[in-house]
């Protein structure tokens, strides 16, 4: 059995200052958007408010999955973040639905609106927005649930210089019909930001096979090895983003002694996280057992 930890620290204190930063834009451009009647304000002022919920839940997530495994709980909290993941990327995608049925009715029923607040709290919303983004941006990398909060920020960057175009253009044009059309297209962005995290997060809880791993090529790394008959009962899956996990039964072609079986499985456990990154092992050793020998049970 072999345990790497790679684990990036992720930054507990720049996640706090996003939530700060991300509730002064939310109640300034809820308050605009109702003076203002802008929809796009308020569009993306839900979003910005989806975005405080998903900091807080990402913030809180981070912090239950650095809790210590113990016998009631062997894995710990480690899908705690991934479960915070698939959260908010669901909230994003049943918001946008919403912005989309919104802007329809107001496309076909456009309103005078005070493009001057629009213009305004879009451009504090793009500063604030972007000071997030960077405070966050080297922890993304390698977090599932910071990526899930990053991509809403970066997002909200996009749609707040959308939100600040429309008013321009609303200021100097009169053309009140580029609100709800603006609020539409952050909506459409939001569900295909949305998708690939929903799906990814899904595939780890689901216990899928990690992208980029081939069974077969597993299969072939092992049995290479001389004192291996066959390998079977395979079971690949992620515990979380970094930690890649990996059962098996090996068939050896002689009765071994414990101490020659077990340098085959430290030969093993250092190949398969070269070649695969794959940082947990559990091999079930075995010897002239008659027992199923599909690869995939």
């Amino acid at each position: 059995m072999s345990e790497h930890h790679h684990h990036h620290d992720v930054s507990g204190k720049n996640l706090f200052l996003t939530i700060v930063l991300n509730i002064i834009i939310t109640l300034s451009q809820i308050v605009g958007g109702i003076l203002s009647g802008s929809l796009a304000l308020l569009s993306d002022a839900m979003h910005n408010f989806s975005d405080v919920l998903s900091l807080l839940i990402a913030y809180f997530a981070n912090r239950l999955a650095a809790r210590p495994n113990n016998a009631a709980k062997t894995f710990g909290y480690k899908r705690a973040e991934i479960l915070a993941a698939l959260f908010n990327a669901s909230v994003l995608i049943g918001i946008a639905i919403f912005l989309i049925i919104e802007a329809a009715h107001k496309f076909y029923h456009p309103e005078v609106i005070n493009s001057v607040w629009v213009i305004g709290l879009g451009a504090l919303s793009i500063v604030l927005n972007t000071a997030s983004v960077l405070l966050i941006k080297e922890d993304s990398h390698d977090n599932m649930n910071v990526k899930a909060a990053y991509l809403h920020l970066l997002t909200d960057v996009m749609t707040s210089v959308a939100v600040v175009v429309g008013g321009v253009l609303m200021y100097y044009f009169g053309i009140f019909w580029i609100d709800p059309l603006i609020s539409a297209l952050i909506a459409i962005y939001l569900i295909w930001a949305s998708f690939g995290l929903v799906k990814e997060s899904s595939a780890i809880l689901m216990q899928f096979t990690p992208q980029g791993i081939d069974v077969d090529e597993v299969v072939h790394a092992i049995e290479e090895e001389p004192e291996i008959e066959d390998v079977h009962h395979i079971h690949v899956w992620k515990l979380d983003d970094n930690h890649i996990h990996l059962e098996a039964h090996l068939d050896f072609k002689e009765d071994l002694p414990l101490s020659l079986s077990n340098r085959v499985i430290e030969r093993l456990e250092k190949k398969l996280h070269d070649m695969f990154e794959i940082e947990h092992t559990t091999f079930q050793c075995e010897y002239g057992r008659d027992d199923s020998k599909e690869k995939i049970v």
